[in-house]
């Protein structure tokens, strides 16, 4: 589903795009927590979009966090580190807590654009 990963990727912009533009960020760190709990759900939205698409889940059927896990665990485990570490980062550390460490937020940000990549890849996607 093209549109899954259209959609993803939408996501992940828009997270950047509040972490640039709202967050407001002085010596590696952003200043509102809102700001950086609202890109941390996005782009960990985005990581589900792309992964429902591949697993064809309907919107209203989304899974629990386990599920997914068992599912990439028989695909890819690789992928399923990339997605642990996008769980921890985006959902617990960015959108849960507002962790303001820039840093952090880089680095979810690269493994929900590695998870993207690889669906997109796994899915036989050109755009």
């Amino acid at each position: 589903m093209t549109n899954n990963i259209t959609e993803a990727k939408r996501y992940l912009a828009n997270a950047k795009e509040i972490l640039s533009e709202k967050a407001g960020k002085e010596d590696g760190f952003y200043k509102d927590r809102k700001y950086v709990k609202l890109a941390g759900n996005a782009a960990y939205s985005g990581v589900l979009v792309a992964i429902d698409g591949l697993l064809s889940v309907k919107k209203k059927e989304r899974k629990s966090v386990d599920w997914y896990q068992g599912e990439l665990s028989k695909m890819d485990k690789k992928v399923l580190t990339y997605f642990n570490s996008a769980y921890d980062t985006l959902h617990l550390a960015m959108g849960y807590d507002g962790n303001l460490d820039a840093g952090i937020a880089t680095l979810g940000l690269s493994k929900a654009e590695t998870i993207i990549n690889w669906v997109e890849q796994k899915m036989g996607v050109v755009e």
